[in-house]
């Protein structure tokens, strides 16, 4: 008698068939509401992009199905998870929305005070970026020749200010209804550092948001950190295993995919820096798709290891048409724009992808790392 051979993908098969499925985690609840679903959410910074992520957070947060369980973000991302945690212990996913409103209304009111703003030929043929000004050229180039410890000595960021006057920290620390993740670069090390809800304060805040070619770095307890953006953008890798739910939702504001090469030094500059704040999320895509493997073909402990269900947000056209100078354009009418923007997107998505919410992935992260999925 000839012993049949077994290959890796029949072995893979019956192990998976043998498989136990994941239990199903209980329905959440929030201020007498049952939520049948919920989700991880992971906001990637991008300046005044990041009003595109309040557009998605405001239809999430409008629709209430779906319980938001906790927020990864970085820079924008990051201002985006602390102002709506504020706003949700305060008065709910209604109390969320106006807070996110205010937030972005007041970054457009700063905005107004600033010389860099779009021209008036850029306001006719309805160009959203910058690069007319020459303020904002004369700036650009200060920031190439000169350190930030040089012309902003005192290491002032409006932002702060903003961000201090419409979020109450000590009650985001005490908002037990959704976790946070907030992901800034440890300068020293340059080792991604996540600061969680309990403890955060604005400086870790501004940690997450700090470009260092315009701001000096932000040391939290004697540590300088610059923009999570550089190590996670965000990171994902909290969810795996602090998370009942097992969906993680990524609103992507940076292009993975973009066409053609980038032929003027301020195109190149603005791909070299998407592919930097991208490249951390790929890898955990990465890891992601590699332990479902290993689940499928039987080879990892189901009771210890379980299947993560990717899921993504991006408006690709319109993001990718936007030049990098319109991640500093304030104006209320772009702000609003975004939002719009963002809020289509999400709700076209859940639309398609809601029943998918705890079942199954909407993306595949491997067509998504070999560019077959094209976002």
């Amino acid at each position: 008698m000839v012993a049949k051979k077994v290959t890796r993908k029949a072995a893979a098969k019956k192990a998976s068939s043998k498989k136990t499925p994941a239990a199903k985690a209980a329905p959440a609840r929030r201020a007498g509401k049952v939520f049948e679903k919920r989700v991880n959410l992971a906001l990637q910074g991008g300046g005044a992009h990041g009003a595109y992520t309040w557009g998605v957070l405001d239809k999430f947060l409008e629709d209430g199905r779906v319980y938001i369980e906790a927020i990864s973000g970085t820079s924008a991302g990051a201002m985006n998870a602390v102002v709506a945690a504020d706003g949700l212990v305060e008065g709910g996913e209604d109390g969320a929305r106006a807070a996110l409103h205010r937030f972005w209304k007041a970054v457009s009111e700063q905005g107004k005070l600033s010389p860099i703003q779009r021209s008036p030929i850029d306001i006719w043929m309805g160009n959203w970026s910058l690069e007319s000004n020459p303020v904002y050229v004369a700036f650009d180039m200060m920031t190439r020749l000169f350190s930030p410890y040089d012309f902003n000595p005192l290491g002032l960021n409006p932002l702060q200010d903003i961000l201090e006057q419409e979020v109450d920290f000590e009650r985001v620390r005490r908002c037990t209804q959704m976790a946070l993740y907030i992901s800034a670069t440890n300068v020293e090390t340059g080792v991604v550092k996540v600061f969680e809800r309990n403890d955060l304060t604005p400086e870790m805040v501004m940690a997450s948001a700090c470009l260092p070619f315009i701001f000096k770095a932000v040391e939290v307890d004697g540590t300088p950190y610059w923009d999570g953006g550089y190590m996670g953008n965000p990171v994902l890798y909290p969810f795996f295993h602090r998370s009942k739910s097992q969906d993680i939702l990524v609103v992507q504001i940076n292009p993975v995919y973009r066409p053609g090469a980038p032929r003027s030094a301020p195109e190149i500059l603005q791909r070299v820096n998407e592919i930097t704040f991208n490249s951390s999320l790929l890898k955990e895509f990465r890891a992601i798709n590699f332990v479902d493997e290993l689940l499928e073909e039987g080879r990892l402990d189901p009771e210890k290891y379980r299947s993560i269900y990717l899921h993504l947000i991006t408006s690709n056209d319109e993001l990718k048409a936007l030049g990098a100078s319109s991640k500093l354009n304030s104006e209320w009418a772009f702000l609003k724009h975004l939002f719009d923007l963002g809020r289509r997107a999400a709700g076209d998505w859940l639309d398609r992808n809601y029943d998918k919410l705890g079942v199954q992935s909407s993306i595949k992260p491997l067509d998504v790392i070999q560019g077959r999925t094209k976002v």
